[in-house]
């Protein structure tokens, strides 16, 4: 299929590809901020400013591009992440430009009204103690905390409670006006039309507004983590959870691939993205380890593309009976064996071809062809996505042996336990130890 990528005077990156699987289109359009960008004081601001998007302008008062959409039979909706803030909407592809000229608007003329701030502070605040009631939310923010000791990936995309009871309207509106500015998004269609016919409304709506004066900040570089790091949260309920992290290259780099071979191997494939598919990992290695000698009840990995480096999370969830400590145990015997033994040609086939389905049920339709494009743009370029099958493809056992050995290493985890206090006599305190 034809893909056109260019860029307009005022700095839009604009990517689009022809799709006639279906007569829709798919628009997104994406900005260069998310969690990543934020500092204590401001955490959480990313997605509150999201939300704000959808409080009306001038030219569409709130509520009206919502039923605007509905009515013409489109999705409608946005995300905030560590790297991006997106919108997008998925229509009949005669019926786009609606889209195209709603985003155009609101880059712009989104009202921030201050009953509206202060209304959405309830909701934000709201969703951030509702996810604290989920203890593997509590367990990730410490484990996150803990592995990044100067890097913004440490902080939740909610924020920290107290940074969302004190920012501001004017807090607000200053990011809004600062990143949501055309030299610092990325617009995605994918769907039903020719792209050079598609570029004369993108160029219609959004070639007007004005360039923006972009920040300069210097780029936060996480030091190299010296020893294993860990943390014990005790609260409420009856299940203990357990969850490793390890510090991870960007998306960018080679060794991206081979730990995606090697997560499919140790957990089973994952989708990295919202609209992956659903694969059993009953016989992946953790699942056996693990799983079938009933010391976890389940166990997930998961490795997500960034622009910097990250982390390889894995998760277990501790059957009644036992402690993380066993579990822990089990894990670490069986990583070791990866890192010193290589796996199969049989695993490695397997591994790939799971990984490979992951990715093709990711990408299947035109919104999620439009979100790995738009995605890949913001931590590498598009050519990522159209070349990922082939790169996967060409990880060989050396490069599985070679990730495992160089990542999945003691020194370079951080171990979290989840502990309920009704497993412990004398009540434990929340602690972190840093070797």
């Amino acid at each position: 299929m034809d893909i056109l990528k260019t860029t307009l005077d005022n700095g839009l990156t604009v990517i689009l590809k022809e799709a006639h699987t279906a007569p829709v289109a798919s628009f997104w359009i994406w900005y260069r901020v998310g969690s990543g960008k934020e500092h204590l004081g401001i955490t959480g601001i990313s997605h509150w400013v999201e939300h704000m998007l959808f409080k009306g302008t001038p030219r569409w008062p709130k509520g009206t591009a919502d039923k605007a959409i509905s009515r013409e039979g489109g999705v409608w909706n946005g995300a905030t992440w560590y790297d991006f803030t997106t919108y997008y909407a998925t229509l009949p592809a005669e019926r786009i430009e609606l889209e195209l000229e709603i985003e155009a608007d609101r880059m712009t003329g989104a009202l921030f009204e201050p009953q509206e701030v202060e209304a959405e502070r309830t909701v934000i605040i709201s969703e951030r103690q509702g996810a604290e009631n989920d203890p593997l939310f509590l367990l990730g923010e410490e484990v996150m905390a803990a592995a990044f000791r100067v890097h913004p990936y440490g902080h939740e995309t909610l924020g920290h409670l107290c940074d969302l009871e004190g920012m501001t309207r004017d807090d607000l509106y200053r990011h809004y006006r600062t990143y949501y500015v055309p030299n610092n998004a990325v617009a995605v269609a994918v769907g039903d039309f020719e792209p050079g016919r598609m570029l004369e409304p993108i160029r219609k709506h959004f070639g007007p507004i004005p360039a923006g004066e972009l920040p300069n900040p210097r780029e936060p570089v996480e030091p190299d983590q010296r020893g294993e790091r860990r943390v014990v949260l005790e609260g409420e309920g009856n299940t203990a959870y357990l969850t490793l992290v390890f510090h991870t290259p960007p998306a960018v780099d080679p060794d991206f691939y081979p730990l995606v071979v090697l997560d499919s191997v140790l957990t089973g494939a994952s989708g990295m993205t919202i609209f992956g598919g659903g694969t059993t990992n009953k016989s992946s290695r953790l699942y056996r380890a693990l799983v079938d000698t009933e010391l976890a009840t389940q166990v997930a990995g998961s490795l997500i593309p960034t622009v910097d480096p990250f982390v390889y999370s894995l998760t277990a969830t501790v059957r009644s009976g036992h402690t993380p400590a066993e579990v822990e145990e089990r894990l670490w015997m069986e990583l070791e064996r990866t890192a010193k033994k290589p796996i199969t040609e049989e695993e490695l086939a397997k591994a790939i071809k799971q990984a490979k389905a992951q990715f093709a049920y990711s990408s299947e339709s035109v919104t999620g062809q439009a979100f790995w494009m738009g995605w890949s743009e913001i931590f590498a370029d598009y050519t990522w996505f159209e070349r990922y099958l082939e790169r996967l493809s060409a990880v060989t056992l050396e490069d599985v042996r070679r990730a495992a050995e160089r990542y999945l290493r003691r020194s370079n985890s951080t171990v979290g336990w989840y502990v309920p206090t009704a497993m412990n006599d004398e009540p434990m305190s929340q602690l972190v130890i840093v070797h």
